[in-house]
């Protein structure tokens, strides 16, 4: 009876749905999965997956869940495997199919929070390995509140091209500019496509996904290497082993999201994106993570901490190493202990382990500095952090930029339109954007796109056509974390909502000043007054369907986090 009590109490979910003789149809429907009488005494733990072969991010990701399915079970649990979608930005990208992919963040936290309430989950263990689903299996882990973890499925080797030279997928997005511009030809840009993706595992630089793996470990939420171990390794399989057995000790421990994500832990989580010089889109997710967790995190507190934090990692889009480099130098734990010993990070905060964030990092082994990719933080490659914070009259409720410095900090010059990114692909492509155009890509933010489509085709050609310190890009939209050079997103009120960005005209002047903080657009107000009035949504803009049209209807802004709930 003792033992019953104590399961019992492990079981605060799923004794509601299998207990009892009138739950009987219930248990029956899983004796056909393999379930036991005494299976239906344990805790049931749901293992999100986000397997699939739509991407390589993602297609090995089955076979880790059913290790942490395994070790579940050997401690005493019994867990179930279950799977939800994902979408491959990279194929999409610079396309319609792109309009789904921030779509696809709330799909996939809305299916996680059906099932794991339908089917009374005691706890869960999510996997994700790409942009979109990693901070999707963080929200439906705040929003369940339940004992829960997430497991990382790990970075992609970098492609290797002839003489040694590493590539990832961003080398070729820069390849299709370069082809442009005559500089390769047809042979080297088969050669570099056939080459940049050698196998499984996420975008290999300091991208979305391996900056939201890292964020998710600095917010406690996963065991402290997964951020760390590349995607087809032994010590990957080892994570998952040890995942079974953390969210078992979590449900024993009754400790939840909750209990750990605090405002202490995000800026811990912003001081990882910024000192490894993560993608603009961890601002984007970590303001909705903190609306999952009623947490009053907004943009001002990036741009707090942006003074305060360096950059310190060299690695890609603008650096010069992979993701892969960094883990073969020991990955995150070591590099957060240096942080720690810096006075960086906040030691108390309570993670997945059951141990604060210093215990985790007591007896990890001190960070080797090289200074070439890791430097000191008395020695960074940036004093300020890359991920600014403007405002102005172009940007009143806020825009992101990514500014690592070698683009510079100020930038002047006349703006050259566009109302979809197709067209301002073309124009890149075509060589019709010249030395001291801004880009102005709108119409492509939450609202408009719908969907806030990732521009890194036409901040992969602008590189690749050796624009890069010559040419500024500004759009509504968002970025991929492969986008660099001197770009300004999440500008926020959107085209779409009738804000300043829909009134600029070609050859209007638009000042960005990153010092000061600010995005201006040199127009006189009384002028902004009349364009206004004669201003309408784009015609094509304006008719969607489906999931876009209910997204569309529910979706916040950028500077909220563009979530739908």
């Amino acid at each position: 009876m003792k033992k019953k009590i104590i399961n019992d109490d492990k079981r605060k979910y799923s004794k509601k749905i299998y207990d009892g003789f009138e739950r009987a149809p219930s248990r029956s429907m899983l004796y056909p999965l393999g379930f036991k009488k005494e299976d239906f005494n344990k805790p049931q733990v749901g293992i999100a997956s986000t397997w699939s072969r739509v991407t390589p991010c993602n297609a090995h990701i089955h076979d880790l869940a059913k290790k942490v399915v395994d070790g579940v079970e050997k401690h005493q649990g019994k867990g179930i495997h279950f799977n939800t979608i994902t979408v491959s930005d990279g194929i999409s990208m610079g396309t319609s199919g792109m309009n789904y992919s921030l779509v696809s963040r709330e799909v996939i936290a809305d299916s996680i929070e059906t099932v794991t309430e339908a089917q009374g989950f005691d706890g869960l263990v999510t996997f994700g390995g790409c942009d979109k689903n990693i901070p999707a299996c963080l929200m439906s882990m705040i929003r369940l509140n339940r004992p829960s973890l997430f497991v990382y499925g790990g970075s992609i080797l970098p492609g290797v091209l002839p003489g040694n030279k590493q590539i990832d997928i961003v080398s070729v997005f820069e390849a299709v500019g370069k082809f442009a511009k005559n500089e390769i030809d047809q042979k080297e840009l088969e050669l570099i496509e056939s080459k940049a993706i050698p196998g499984f595992g996420s975008c290999g630089g300091m991208y979305t996904a391996n900056t939201m793996a890292s964020a998710a470990t600095a917010l406690g939420m996963t065991l402290p290497e997964s951020s760390s171990n590349l995607a087809e390794s032994r010590e990957k399989f080892d994570d998952c082993d040890r995942a079974g057995q953390a969210v078992m000790n979590l449900i024993e421990k009754k400790l939840c999201p909750k209990d750990i994500i605090t405002f202490k832990s995000f800026e811990n989580a912003i001081t990882i994106v910024m000192t490894l010089g993560g993608s603009t889109n961890a601002v984007l997710h970590l303001l909705a993570l903190a609306k999952e967790a009623e947490i009053p995190l907004t943009l001002d507190d990036f741009k707090r901490l942006s003074h305060k934090i360096p950059v310190i990692a060299d690695l890609k889009p603008s650096g010069r190493y992979s993701f892969a480099d960094f883990i073969y130098r020991g990955g995150l734990p070591p590099f957060m202990k240096m942080l720690l010993n810096k006075g960086l990070l906040h030691g108390d905060c309570m993670t997945v382990t059951g141990k604060t964030l210093a215990e985790n990092l007591k007896e990890v082994p001190d960070l080797k500095l090289d200074s070439t990719l890791i430097h000191p933080v008395e020695k960074p490659l940036k004093k300020e952090g890359h991920l600014v914070v403007l405002y102005g009259n172009l940007a009143t409720e806020g825009a992101v930029a990514k500014i690592s410095g070698k683009e510079g900090v100020f930038f002047e010059g006349k703006a050259r339109c566009f109302n979809s990114e197709e067209m301002a692909f073309k124009a890149i492509i075509s060589g019709k954007i010249k030395k001291g155009h801004v880009v102005v890509i709108r119409y492509e933010g939450p609202k408009g796109g719908p969907g806030m489509r990732e521009m890194l085709s036409p901040t992969s050609a602008i590189m690749g056509r050796g624009l890069g310190k010559d040419v500024a890009l500004i759009t509504d939209g968002r970025f991929s974390g492969g986008s660099h050079g001197f770009v300004v997103g999440h500008i926020t009120p959107e085209a779409f909502n009738g804000g300043p960005l829909a009134l600029v005209e070609d050859d209007d002047v638009i000042v960005i000043d990153v010092l000061k903080g600010v995005m201006n657009l040199k127009v006189e107000t009384s002028v902004l007054e009349e364009r206004k009035k004669a201003w309408c949504v784009p015609a094509e803009k304006k008719v969607i369907s489906g999931v876009l049209k209910k997204y569309r209807r529910n979706v916040s802004t950028a500077s909220e986090g563009a979530i739908t709930v």
